[in-house]
């Protein structure tokens, strides 16, 4: 058998350069989308979340094994996962950092276990798995390279393997889910999963790719991990204790630019979180270590010391738990929305933290991780807002130690309904219940349009058509914003079984306000028993958001 193995730094570069071929191609994998709504989904989540585990990669040494490098992947992927595709890939990723523990480099067997590890897990995640997407790419690939890895093929063969597979599952997707035999595509996610392993194998084979760490800058890095820090993270989770700072001035006659990239090294060895900035006559330092003093004694090799500050960031954390144990509330609210309209909405009803984000951005794991730190309380409720993000939410609240409660709105409608039952006096089974009964008795429209031309469920779109969805479902198509809107309310209250039914329309930031008083007219004359309320939401791509009930 062949002991070819993957080194830690060749890994490293198969996964950076399996992000930067997923950024070229992230456009083509976004137009696979099935329904043709103007979101930025699978190719933009995807990508951001692998440029998440690249900024994790930053803070490695050079020299670090297999398992420090899927570590790193799985931890970055995780924090940065953006919609169901990417928190799906994020336990793909899960899945290697599990089978390479303790790993110094990879080999045939071990690249096996990873894909089948991550392919279990990416299901294990879904409430609800569907064949013919990236679930089932996943499971193909760890399938046929099990085989060729039990007939003893070496680890770089097996690598062509993924690919060879990758693109037979993918083939075979539109058999497997008609809405994309439909609409004659291809599964966008697992479009996007065999691009990042085409990446790896474009890695090994030496073709060069842009640096997509390029893009991601330093001092980010830094910021992100103080920003972590200061929102009182457990103390067991500090890696590296001290926060040094300072400038080296007065450089040595002899210095040079290799002697910088020494000492970063030296420094990325040390700890994590490393800047060292230089400007012809001076180098900015910052790096968290549990060594400070080591920093210091490498640093005067180079030149004098100035402006020194070290900070003891698990006191600095105790402290802050302390004050935030202190301020914890009993009770607090989380919304996903976009536009100033539907958030002043959401801040009306209580709503302590609205998370800007929606169809075209779809909030980090992070991002909403870090929202329920800043809210501060014992039990914090989630309004997704959009089904794409429900995952995420999950998916953050299992990363917490408060209680979170993630309700699955989504629609906003759904999500203002939730937040206006909610009963600050109740206990959280009450509020639970009553606030999944009242948006779960919502009625919810909008009104948009097609971004391409396709077929869904029978019905032909041309790029451009308006489109009214109800409760998130296609049922109204047609060429003006006003009969599109009246259609869709038609159909609303045919679903609703009432006409005396309360109706009301968040207009988005491309119709005039003039435009929405004069269609509610319309509609009120129509609906003469019912009572319209129309404001300003502000949302982008959306022409209207309904709600009936």
């Amino acid at each position: 058998m062949n002991q070819l193995t993957i080194s830690g730094a060749q890994f490293r570069d198969m996964i950076i350069a399996g992000a930067a071929l997923l950024e070229r191609n992230r456009q083509a994998i976004d137009a696979l989308n099935v329904f043709p709504v103007p979101d930025g989904d699978t190719g933009t989540n995807m990508t951001m979340t692998m440029e998440s585990a690249v900024r994790e990669l930053r803070g490695l040494p050079e020299d670090a094994d297999v398992s420090r490098v899927a570590d790193a992947l799985s931890m970055g992927a995780l924090r940065g996962a953006r919609g169901n595709s990417g928190v799906i890939l994020s336990q793909l990723f899960r899945g290697f950092s599990r089978a390479f523990k303790g790993a110094a480099t990879m080999d045939a067997a071990l690249l096996s276990s990873a894909l089948t590890m991550g392919s279990e897990a990416a299901y294990k995640a879904v409430m609800k798995p569907k064949e013919g997407t990236i679930l089932t790419v996943s499971r193909m690939i760890a399938e046929e390279v099990a085989e060729m890895a039990g007939r003893g093929a070496n680890v770089y063969r097996l690598v062509d393997v993924m690919i060879e597979a990758g693109e037979r599952a993918l083939a075979k997707t539109p058999d497997l889910l008609p809405v994309l035999k439909e609409a004659g595509v291809i599964d966008s996610g697992g479009k996007g999963l065999l691009t990042v392993y085409k990446g790896f194998k474009l890695s090994l084979d030496g073709d060069v790719l842009p640096d997509i760490s390029e893009i991601v800058d330093e001092q980010e890095t830094a910021v992100s991990s103080a920003a972590a820090e200061m929102e009182g993270i457990p103390e067991e989770s500090i890696e590296f204790g001290y926060c040094t700072e300072f400038f080296i001035i007065h450089l040595n006659p002899a210095f040079c630019e290799a002697d910088l990239d020494a000492f970063r090294d030296h420094l990325m060895r040390l700890g994590d979180s490393v800047v060292v900035a230089f400007d012809s006559d001076l180098i900015k330092v910052h790096v968290h270590s549990n060594a400070p003093g080591k920093v210091l004694q490498m640093a005067l090799r180079l030149g004098e010391l100035d402006h020194l500050k070290i900070e003891n960031m698990r006191e600095q954390n105790r402290a802050l738990q302390a004050e935030r144990k202190r301020n914890e509330k009993e009770y607090g609210l989380i919304a996903v929305s976009a536009g100033d309209g539907i958030a002043a909405v959401f801040g009306e009803l209580m709503v302590d933290h609205v998370i800007s984000g929606g169809q075209t951005m779809n909030p980090s794991i992070d991002t909403i991780a870090s929202a329920v730190r800043k809210v501060n309380a014992r039990n914090v409720f989630i309004l997704p807002n959009n089904s794409n993000i429900i995952m995420a939410a999950q998916q953050a609240a299992a990363l917490l130690t408060c209680n979170v409660i993630v309700l699955p709105t989504k629609t906003i409608p759904q999500g203002i309904a939730a937040a206006m039952a909610f009963d600050s006096s109740a206990d959280v089974a009450a509020n639970e219940r009553m606030m999944t009964e009242a948006f779960q008795s919502v009625v919810s429209g909008a009104v948009t349009f097609a971004v391409r031309s396709t077929k869904f469920h029978g019905e032909d779109i041309a790029e451009g058509d308006v489109m009214g969805m109800m409760d998130n479902d296609l049922c109204s198509v047609g060429a003006t914003v006003d009969a599109v809107t009246r259609d869709l309310l038609d159909k609303m209250m045919q679903k609703l079984g009432e006409t005396d039914a309360a109706v009301t329309m968040f207009y988005g930031e491309s119709v005039e306000e003039a435009s929405a008083n004069q269609l509610v007219e319309q509609l009120e004359e129509a609906y003469p028993d019912a009572e319209f309320i129309v404001q300003s939401g502000g949302q982008p791509l959306y022409y209207y958001y309904l709600s009936v009930e």
